[in-house]
């Protein structure tokens, strides 16, 4: 006999790109790898609607209450506003693992895992491609964040994807929005010769993206051009990854970061890090997400990788990773499951 007692726990990891962004805002590619942290969000029966997360709750009694007001609880309104649900009976606490604002998609999987655990909740349908697209449609209409779609697929996908988002460089309407196609390269790549060094310094990719979204909508030709050129890039850094041609792939990530600082994407502290991963031998190294602060990505094909560690943190690195193939959005626990939505999708 099925307890009464409801009990569900999601998560979601952070992700890092290789080569390719920022053109997921821009019908481009991207080649990008999870990372092994995760945001998780654990839903349980109670009395009323309660939001908790670190060691701060907020109560939701109706509609009014999901306005944002710009503290840790945004996120979390902003998905139940998107869903309209009738009221909830739950107490819906969540946490990360993935620092904040540090270039690793952080609210993205708190977002994703937010959205997943809801719809267990409810028993309604769920699909990996439309909780991606939901979880970007979120991010770009409720909280008004100017982003591309690599966060919300990486988020839902997990693993290690060669992602084409062409079509997608105009923001429609979400019923026309086209999914994007996910190669998943995992399974053909042995190791990941990579790591990632945070620069400590907490950014938001909206003051990032936006100006330079609007310079592409206007056609400035830099902008265009650049874009285009990476995408291009994306696609020949999928076989040097996919062939272990480090050059090659070393050479590719370093354009694309070129280009991306030329056009104003990048940042003081993510310069410095880059050059000392040069410095120390670094075959390449980019911006791992958006630029003013936030996480470089370093090509680094050597098992041992204490140098480049040293020469990270001597230039301001607060924090030191390695991006791994790990599961996307994932159900924890489904205790005490309600029978599925019966008008939901086949």
């Amino acid at each position: 006999m099925t307890s009464s007692r409801r009990h569900v726990v999601c998560s979601a990891p952070g992700r890092a790109g290789i080569i390719g962004n920022p053109t997921d805002m821009y019908g481009g590619s991207v080649l990008s790898c999870s990372v092994d942290m995760r945001a998780r969000v654990e839903l349980t029966e109670g009395r009323g609607l309660t939001l908790e997360t670190a060691g701060q709750s907020c109560i939701i009694s109706n509609r009014d209450d999901l306005r944002p007001v710009g503290d840790r609880f945004d996120v979390a309104r902003a998905v139940l506003e998107y869903l309209r649900l009738p009221q909830l009976d739950c107490r819906v606490a969540y946490e990360s693992q993935i620092p904040l604002r540090s270039g690793l998609a952080g609210s993205t999987a708190l977002m994703v895992a937010l959205l997943d655990a809801l719809l267990v909740w409810q028993g309604d349908y769920r699909s990996a491609y439309r909780i991606a697209e939901q979880t970007r449609y979120v991010e770009l209409h409720n909280l008004k964040v100017v982003c591309g779609y690599q966060d919300a697929y990486m988020c839902t996908f997990g693993g290690l994807n060669y992602m084409d988002f062409r079509g997608k460089q105009f923001y429609r309407q979400a019923e026309a929005e086209l999914f994007a196609t996910i190669e998943p390269l995992g399974p053909f790549v042995s190791e990941l010769p990579f790591v990632l060094g945070f620069t400590g310094v907490q950014h938001a990719s909206n003051a990032v993206h936006k100006p330079i979204r609007e310079r592409w909508l206007e056609g400035e030709a830099a902008v265009v051009q650049g874009y285009e050129r990476i995408t291009e890039m994306a696609r020949a850094g999928k076989k040097a990854l996919l062939m272990s041609d480090w050059a090659t792939l070393g050479r590719l990530m370093n354009e694309n970061h070129a280009i991306q600082r030329d056009l104003g994407g990048s940042g003081d502290s993510n310069e410095r890090l880059i050059a000392a991963a040069l410095q120390a031998g670094a075959l390449g190294a980019k911006l791992a997400g958006a630029g003013d602060g936030g996480t470089i990505i370093a090509l680094w094909p050597w098992q041992d990788y204490s140098h480049l560690e040293e020469a990270l943190r001597s230039a301001g690195a607060s924090a030191i990773y390695q991006p791994r193939v790990v599961a996307g959005v994932t159900v924890e626990v489904n205790e005490a499951a309600a029978p599925a939505h019966q008008g939901g999708e086949e």
